[in-house]
């Protein structure tokens, strides 16, 4: 086998690209309509076909309930660095609490 062939097993399925899967997937006698199959497909299909169980993956470390207690408490120090007109500290205290909102999308999902 080629250098390039060895690369492409040796990365995790997720990572590699819908040519490379269809590679391989025809490889696999039990896979059928490879070329109708979307990325998730091939994937699935894969992985069923060499035994590969799925783990779930994990939720986010914290609870919904904890990351909106750091926005209220973001936002507190967000308004009292708007009172002391310090700009430089609003911005970064804005993007925290957009970054837990974020967060707790994710964690609610």
């Amino acid at each position: 086998m080629s250098a390039e062939k060895i690369e492409t097993k040796a990365k995790p399925l997720e990572k590699m690209t819908v040519t490379d899967l269809r590679e391989m997937a025809k490889e696999i006698t039990e896979i059928s309509g490879v070329h109708g199959m979307k990325k998730e497909e091939l994937i699935a299909a894969i992985k069923k076909s060499k035994g590969i169980i799925d783990e779930p993956v994990k939720k986010t470390d914290a609870s919904i309930g904890e990351i909106k207690k750091k926005i209220k408490a973001v936002k507190t120090q967000r308004l009292a660095a708007i009172e002391a007109k310090d700009k430089k500290m609003a911005k970064i205290y804005k993007r925290c609490i957009s970054r837990l909102k974020k967060k707790s999308r994710r964690a609610a999902a």
